[in-house]
């Protein structure tokens, strides 16, 4: 018989394996690997609309990024 606290250690496990990953990480190297990294890309993106985006950002005080991030998660979870 499984404990509640093994199940619930198996859940948060499963939620968050990069976490988990980091301290094996860190356990071999003794150095902690950054969580959530950053990658840089480039897109051809049409020069009006790229300049409405970045105005309507700046007016309600939005990071491009994080809203990007959140419309492409969106986007993929409609399929």
């Amino acid at each position: 018989m499984v404990s509640d606290n093994v199940k619930r250690a198996e859940r948060i496990i499963s939620t968050y394996p990069e976490v988990f990953e980091s301290l094996l990480e860190f356990e071999r190297t003794r150095k902690l690997p950054k969580l959530y990294r950053r990658k840089r890309i480039n897109l051809t993106i049409d020069e009006n609309l790229l300049r409405r985006f970045k105005e309507y950002c700046h007016t309600r005080a939005l990071n491009m990024s994080q809203l990007v991030e959140k419309k492409m998660l969106e986007e993929m979870k409609k399929t």
